[in-house]
């Protein structure tokens, strides 16, 4: 059982030609750690005090298993994605998501994306194809982040700051939309045009 603990900083990008983007990452000298399916609970107290805290408490699996707990920091940065991380590999995950409910938390919500990871250096490069379309998730320090985004053309003024949960929750909003997990499923009984919520979720 490992841990880390560090300081997450990030911004996304909404993909429009995803295979383009792709070719100049690995252009740029960045080497895939492979592309995986990922299934994400969200768990919250017995108050659902958690979300009103900006606070996350997650269980993922993909090739491995990992709790997750995110805490917002002490001063907000409006240029990027900002988030205290503690986040721990398990060895089952069911039985993680039967301990967490035995000491009083419950699942609040699911999500579902496949994510295929890029190292370039110290940065991270994650390319998420979530069911109601795909991003890039720039991960790093704030000079790296800045260089890979103008070196990818990518405009700064479109980055994304929120989670995908938060823009699951304005297009779930606009397409009055019933259920309340993010999963390919759902979607694919309520397909989405997500090109006229774009300018909702830049941070610029």
């Amino acid at each position: 059982m490992s841990m880390n603990h560090s300081v997450e900083i990030e911004v996304k990008f909404y993909l429009h030609d995803v295979n383009s983007v792709r070719e100049r990452v690995l252009s740029m000298g960045a080497v895939s750690s492979g592309r995986f399916f990922e299934t994400n609970i969200c768990f919250e107290d017995a108050a659902k005090s958690f979300k009103n805290q900006d606070i996350l408490l997650r269980l993922r699996k993909d090739d491995k298993a990992r709790l997750t707990f995110k805490s917002p920091p002490d001063h907000p940065d409006r240029d990027f994605k900002i988030y205290r991380e503690l986040e721990i590999e398990v060895d089952d995950f069911d039985t993680c998501h039967a301990i967490l409910e035995g000491i009083g938390f419950h699942p609040e919500q699911a999500y579902e994306k496949w994510r295929e990871t890029f190292i370039l250096a110290d940065t991270k490069l994650l390319v998420d194809t979530t069911p109601y379309g795909v991003f890039l998730e720039i991960e790093g320090q704030k000079s790296d982040i800045l260089d890979v985004t103008n070196r990818l053309d990518l405009k700064w003024e479109e980055r994304i700051l929120l989670n995908y949960l938060e823009i699951f929750e304005i297009i779930r909003r606009g397409e009055a939309l019933s259920f309340s997990d993010m999963t390919f499923d759902n979607f694919r009984l309520a397909p989405v045009d997500i090109g006229r919520y774009l300018p909702l979720f830049y941070a610029a």
